[in-house]
């Protein structure tokens, strides 16, 4: 387990997953969390469990069918339904939000006060739609903000279509993008462009993990490096 680096907030607690400790086996070893990757479900339910235990999670997390959107669903109990949306907000304690990820980057928020929190699937194609924008939208006073395990600067390349995704909206985003001379390509730098739209919205307070999920196979599932692949996640709730 990874415990973010960051002040939070007394009644907050928030965790995130490495591959290890698990069950499953082959391309997904070893604790995959994903249900839609062709691991199989006995060993993902398993490895669901273990997590539970492993964070002393006061009930289930709620899991997302993550589709790269911008939507952010406000949850106000535990569920075992699979809810469509890239982002869940709660002010109800207890209620555990989940993002998986295997190279996105999972953003996790709460304000100051402790009193609401919320977990966000963020890819290029959500950081550059708004996804960030609409999950604070949701908070009331500060926000404080953790940035999670995603693919590195170095490893991830796209073509101009994301960097001009991002640069008509925000000129400045240009910096974090790297041409690439060999292919034409560029390499993008997702946790830079998250700050950015952060501190659009005014949210300053940015914890970074640091950590890369393409260079680290020992610790992280990376869809980019792999192909086929198990998800770590990352939680977030109020006591």
């Amino acid at each position: 387990m990874i415990i973010p680096d960051w002040q939070l907030p007394q009644n907050v607690q928030a965790v995130s997953s490495t591959r290890q400790r698990g069950v499953s086996t082959g391309k997904y070893h070893s604790l995959n969390l994903g249900m839609h990757v062709g691991d199989s479900a006995e060993h993902v339910a398993e490895n669901r469990q273990r997590i539970i235990v492993y964070a002393d999670m006061p009930s289930t997390p709620v899991w997302m069918n993550q589709t790269h959107s911008t939507q952010v669903l406000p949850v106000h109990q535990p569920t075992t339904d699979v809810l469509d949306a890239d982002g869940l907000f709660t002010r109800i304690p207890g209620v555990v939000c989940a993002v998986m990820t295997a190279d996105c980057l999972p953003i996790l928020m709460t304000n100051t006060s402790g009193t609401e929190v919320a977990a966000v699937h963020a890819g290029w194609r959500g950081l550059a739609h708004g996804i960030i924008e609409e999950a604070v939208a949701n908070f009331s006073g500060e926000v404080m903000v953790w940035l999670g395990p995603a693919i590195g600067k170095a490893a991830f390349e796209v073509g101009d279509d994301v960097v001009e995704a991002f640069t008509q909206i925000d000129p400045m985003a240009e910096q974090a993008f790297e041409p690439r001379q060999q292919d034409g390509k560029w390499s993008a730098d997702l946790v830079q462009l998250a700050q950015q739209r952060l501190n659009r919205v005014g949210v300053g307070r940015v914890s970074v993990s640091g950590l890369c999920t393409y260079s680290d196979s020992h610790n992280f599932f990376s869809f980019r490096r792999d192909g086929v692949t198990g998800r770590q996640a990352s939680f977030i709730w109020i006591k």
